[in-house]
């Protein structure tokens, strides 16, 4: 569910685009500022606190990719939600942008009713995370580590106890950090699904466990015998581990 004060940046070179989408919203109870490229965006995030972006993938300059991908990696702005657009609705750009950290993706062209269901959605699940959770990674943590692994915040991605780099996609980004968040507590699939999509699973949907069957391969987790997220019968998975944060700066061993 969005809030009155909720806060929405519009980032789009074509102006009939951004000012239908702000008008639009703004007549739902939602604040909008509008940017035509990513100088404009930064101006804007300096300016303002936002709450969620809606960026195109095609401008000029950087693109909305590079926008996305450079939002993510430090910052006051890394945690805010992104829905990227795009009028290309090839999947090779849908898994970009998702790989690059959007939070949804919605092709061109769309009806404005069905954009706000999505930034509704990106919102409430966002939300879905007791706000001290949520902000830990972000905030108050460089690092989250757990079993023989570091979890860094700021490039996204695991480091093994050897040093090696263990790139993660957006979506198992988000799926481990709900874990983290929520360690040693069993999480159904429904839960699941609404921290890391924003939506509920169907009775057919099996996507989650094949998020965690690719999260544990990561991880050179068991998948016959899995010590870190375990599978609890009838229930869903659990974080079989405790979880430890080192703050920014601080000296690590």
């Amino acid at each position: 569910m969005t809030n009155a004060s909720d806060h929405i940046l519009i980032v789009d070179d074509d102006r009939e685009i951004r000012t239908l989408l702000a008008d639009y919203l703004e007549k739902q109870g939602l604040r909008c500022t509008t940017a035509a490229d990513g100088r404009e965006m930064k101006a804007a995030l300096d300016r303002h606190r936002v709450d969620l972006i809606v960026l195109d993938l095609m401008l000029p300059g950087e693109d909305g990719l590079t926008l996305c991908r450079n939002l993510r990696a430090t910052g006051p702005h890394a945690n805010t939600p992104v829905l990227m657009l795009t009028a290309r609705g090839e999947d090779m750009d849908r898994i970009l942008g998702l790989e690059m950290g959007a939070d949804d993706y919605l092709p061109k062209p769309f009806v404005p009713r069905e954009l706000l269901a999505r930034i509704r959605a990106i919102l409430r699940r966002a939300r879905a995370l007791p706000p001290n959770l949520e902000a830990a990674p972000a905030q108050h943590a460089s690092e989250l580590r757990f079993a023989h692994w570091r979890l860094n915040t700021v490039g996204r991605h695991l480091v093994g106890t050897d040093d090696t780099v263990v790139p993660l996609s957006g979506a198992e980004y988000r799926l481990l950090s709900v874990f983290l968040a929520h360690p040693q507590r069993v999480l159904n699939r429904d839960q699941l699904m609404e921290l890391t999509q924003g939506r509920e699973a169907d009775v057919f949907d099996r996507s989650i466990d094949l998020l965690v069957s690719r999260l544990r391969q990561r991880l050179g987790d068991n998948a016959r015998e899995p010590e870190i997220i375990k599978t609890v019968r009838n229930e869903g998975y659990v974080l079989a581990c405790a979880v430890s944060a080192v703050a920014p700066g601080a000296e690590q061993p």
